[in-house]
Order: structure tokens, then C-alpha cells, then sequence
């Protein structure tokens, strides 16, 4: 089995004032969040965002997992809108001792390069810092974290960076050589 260096990094802020927003694209971009549990929605944006980068890790979750995860209490899906159309989201998750992660962040495909990505990062960070007041006995929040990694677009870092996230955190594994599963098998070429 061949295999390739991934290299992850762990970014973090640690007060809300180190969030540098974004200015806001000139399209009309909305962003909402999907309150209403949605298996089959949060699937469709896990894969449609992540199928070229190789997301891979909830390929296999069933329906109930999905549901399962969803309603666990902070956890919140935020749904960048490209004149009605989903361009991305950001996924959020509560942890231990008031920090926050942006688990999964990004654009499907053909709305990169549109400065909706900074835009949504902005928001989604903003959103984390301020997750305790939707959600009653959450802690409030005194971190928000990520990571990212050499299989994720090639402005990710430079984007985390310029929306004011600071590198603490730096591994590099050998992974399982593995083709691009896209949001269906076959929709991006290897």
C-alpha cells in the first residue's frame, strides 16, 4: 500500500478579539444556520465540500450517527447561501472548558476563489466565540481551535492566518494513499 506525508496543523484563538473579519463578498451571500437536525443535509454538505480534498472520515457514519451527532447540545452547522445556493458551511462543536472547534469549514468546489471563504470563516468564528448565549449551560466560550492539513485547499492556511488564528501545533503522519472520493464516486478525476 503506498502511502503520503499529510501534514496537520492546529490553529487557535484564544479572545475574541483576535478574530480579523473578512469583508463580506459583493454577491449576495446569506448565511444561516440549519437549526433543524438534517442527516441527509449535513452528508450532502460534508461531501459536495470535501469530496476533492479527501474528507473521508464520516463517509461511512450510518443515519444514526449522523443524527446522533447533530443533536448534540451546541453543536451547529452554519450554511454559506450563493443567491439561494449552498456554497459552504462551518460545523462547530463544543468542548470541555469553554473551547470551541470548527471541525469542518469550507466551499464546494465551484464557489472557490469568490472571497465567500473568508466571509463564512468570519462568521463561523464569530459564531463560536459567541456559541454559550444559544445554548443555555454551555460554558462560555474562552477558545475557538481548528486544524487543517497539506490534503485541504491550497489558501486554507493563509485564510485561518489572516482571520487572526495562531499555530500552536504542527504533526506530520503518513496516511493510506487513497483517490479523491468526491460528493459520489467518480465525480472528481484522480
Amino acid at each position: 500500500m503506498t502511502t503520503i506525508a499529510v501534514t496537520t496543523w492546529s490553529l487557535e484563538q484564544t479572545a475574541p478579539t483576535d478574530l480579523l473579519p473578512a469583508a463580506a463578498p459583493e454577491s449576495d451571500v446569506r448565511i444561516v444556520r440549519s437549526v433543524v437536525p438534517s442527516p441527509e443535509f449535513s452528508r450532502f454538505l460534508y461531501a459536495s465540500v470535501g469530496g476533492d480534498i479527501l474528507w473521508t472520515d464520516r463517509l461511512g457514519w450510518p443515519y444514526a450517527r449522523w443524527q446522533e451527532h447533530l443533536m448534540r447540545p451546541g453543536v451547529e452547522t452554519w450554511v454559506a447561501y450563493d443567491r439561494g445556493t449552498p456554497a459552504g458551511y462551518v460545523e462547530l462543536e463544543p468542548q470541555d472548558d469553554g473551547a470551541v472547534e470548527i471541525v469542518y469549514f469550507g466551499l464546494i468546489p465551484a464557489f472557490r476563489g469568490r472571497r465567500i471563504g473568508g466571509h463564512l470563516l468570519s462568521y463561523g468564528a464569530a459564531r463560536a466565540w459567541d456559541l454559550a448565549d444559544r445554548w443555555p449551560g454551555l460554558a462560555p466560550t474562552k477558545r475557538v481551535w481548528l486544524h487543517t492539513c497539506s490534503k485541504d485547499g491550497e489558501h486554507a492556511m493563509d485564510n485561518y492566518l489572516r482571520r487572526g488564528f495562531k499555530l500552536f501545533d504542527t504533526k506530520v503522519e503518513e496516511e493510506p494513499e487513497a483517490p479523491t472520493p468526491g460528493p459520489w464516486p467518480g465525480a472528481y478525476p484522480v
